[in-house]
């Protein structure tokens, strides 16, 4: 109930009495001495996580009241940590017949949770009355902010070869079970394994050369898979798999893809930013291109001739480069060590902080080892190797450490992780672990504190030479940026996070630039110019004012120990 202030009516004689009780009941009738509390909506009404946001509190008089009025806030409900108010005068004295302010500034830190909040503001005076309507309630949003990204690659696998997921084509991903060959025919995909070592004649390869790509492509038609070579010819026709690039990974294999895809965001229209092999693909995560200087219309297109790759390569190795036309026979091959900036060049100069794990220098995924101020080339009893700050202070080797320091409460802001041949999902290299990899990296962020705030993009580094039905926005004028070599094939896009739109198929375009661009976007950095100049931002797939998913263990077959306690030499990536 209001509080209420009653005056006891003295009346002098006997005289005065009718007059002292009607003054008495008139008083009454006319109200109670109390006040009343209104408040205006916040502005802005949605902030983001970090920033703060006011409302004018306003209290009013009645009856001739006057007192002294501590404001608070009641209630906030939503996320945790809730934001948290303060007034600029509290208590607020009500001395007149007038209405008195306060301003109402309710503040987020970078871990608020996004989604709505309600917030009741009300207030007490010095008998602990409250206002005569109550309490009055205000609504936010928040908007949560990104503070970790991952990005995980595996190697060489189309959505059609690798997500023949029902519960995902029936939720829109647009994902074919046959293709048309280079004579017309329709080929349904049949079903083989990962590509595990040991199941011969499973394990096999396909090019995928920058010709596999002009083979498969045809001009837009798709009908030219069958035309991409197969080896070892002991395991490829006639002897083995007629139609080796129409195949399907069994199910089985690969559940714990299909539970993240079917959880989180799945992209359907994720496209390899080059038209060609591992090593540029590798380059094009780094940095958005993998031209040989800042200024070059030329890519490097191929990978190296020899091993070790990059700036530690024996001095007679080359790589071919390609031409805005499309043309590699009209560029000498180069030494395979480049210059030009890199995402980690912005990260550096913005103080935000990187790690990429790898499991080795030299391979051709590990992308830099051909920067050269990211390598810098120094011999150590007869060995060339990579030195330098941004080597030795953020590419971490092995690639396990990676569960080692998220084990310890480690995690930079923004980290790639490279795999290693094994569970790398590489046909002919993988031992079927890739799955139980890339779950065991996910289930340590998602049991740990920094699953609040962060986001895990998954993605595959070429085609592989498998079949796939949709044809990419291939560039060859001659004159824009990446004329003659972008874009490649699609391949498999998942993004896991707590505000990532669940059980959310992606039909926007994205290619690596968008990984790039996202990273940009986040931390506010300026682009490259390069594939992230031209890419979205993943704005599509998150929704960051809605409340936190909440994470479930994905299932693997393998835990994350296998993997730290795995202390085989690494696999190193095939050239084919």
């Amino acid at each position: 109930m209001p509080h209420t202030r009653l005056r006891w009516c003295a009346p002098a004689g006997l005289a005065a009495l009718a007059l002292g009780l009607a003054a008495c009941s008139s008083q009454h009738a006319s109200g109670v001495r109390s006040y009343s509390l209104s408040a205006s909506a916040l502005s802005p009404s949605t902030v983001t996580a970090g920033d703060a946001t006011s409302s004018t509190i306003t209290l009013t008089p009645a009856s001739g009241y006057t007192g002294s009025i501590t404001l608070s806030c009641s209630s906030v409900t939503g996320g945790t940590p809730a934001p948290a108010c303060s007034f600029s005068d509290s208590p607020v004295s009500i001395t007149g017949a007038g209405p008195v302010t306060s301003t109402l500034t309710v503040s987020t830190t970078q871990d608020t949770p996004g989604g709505p909040y309600t917030i009741a503001v009300t207030g007490a005076d010095a008998e602990n009355a409250p206002p005569s309507n109550g309490s009055q309630s205000l609504m936010l949003t928040a908007a949560a902010v990104i503070q970790h990204i991952v990005i995980l690659f595996q190697e060489n696998r189309t959505p059609d070869n690798l997500f023949q997921d029902p519960a995902l084509i029936a939720n829109g991903a647009d994902i074919a079970s046959s293709g048309l060959n280079s004579t017309g025919q329709t080929i349904p995909l049949e079903p083989i394994d990962l590509g595990t070592t040991g199941t011969l004649p499973q394990n096999y390869d396909l090019s995928h050369a920058h010709s596999a790509f002009v083979s498969m492509y045809d001009g837009g038609k798709m009908d030219g898979a069958n035309l991409i070579p197969c080896s070892p010819a002991a395991n490829c026709p006639p002897n083995a798999h007629p139609n080796p690039q129409f195949k399907y990974v069994l199910p089985s294999d690969v559940q714990s893809y299909f539970t993240l895809a079917e959880q989180y965001v799945f992209g359907d229209r994720m496209f390899q930013t080059n038209e060609g092999p591992s090593y540029p693909a590798h380059q094009f995560i780094l940095s958005g291109t993998s031209a040989p200087s800042t200024a070059s219309n030329l890519f490097a297109s191929e990978n190296p001739t020899k091993s070790p790759a990059g700036c530690i390569a024996p001095p007679t190795e080359t790589v071919t480069l390609i031409g805005p036309f499309g043309s590699e026979s009209s560029h000498a091959p180069i030494y395979p060590c480049f210059e030009h900036p890199t995402l980690t060049d912005e990260l550096d100069a913005a103080g935000i902080t990187w790690r990429y794990y790898a499991p080795s220098a030299g391979s051709i995924w590990t992308a830099p080892d051909s920067i050269e101020h990211m390598c810098q080339q120094q011999t150590v009893n007869g060995v060339l190797t990579c030195t330098g700050p941004d080597w030795t202070g953020n590419v971490v080797i092995p690639q396990t450490q990676v569960l080692v320091d998220l084990a310890n409460g480690k995690l930079a802001q923004v980290t790639w992780v490279i795999p290693d041949g094994r569970d790398s999902d590489h046909p002919s290299s993988n031992d079927g672990s890739g799955p139980s990899w890339i779950a065991s990296i996910v289930n340590s962020i998602g049991n740990s504190p920094f699953w609040a705030h962060t986001a895990i993009v998954i993605t595959w580094d070429d085609w592989g030479g498998w079949y796939d039905h949709v044809a990419p926005k291939v560039v060859s004028d001659g004159v824009s940026w990446g004329s003659g070599y972008v874009y490649g094939f699609r391949v498999p896009l998942i993004i896991v996070s707590p505000y990532a739109k669940a059980a959310y198929v992606s039909h926007t375009t994205h290619d690596f630039g968008s990984i790039l661009r996202f990273v940009e976007a986040t931390f506010h950095l300026p682009t490259l110019g390069y594939a992230d100049d031209a890419a979205d931002d993943f704005s599509d797939c998150f929704n960051l004012t809605e409340p936190p998913l909440v994470f479930r263990k994905i299932p693997a077959s393998l835990p994350a120990a296998y993997f730290i306690n795995d202390k085989r030499p690494p696999t190193a990536p095939d050239d084919y």
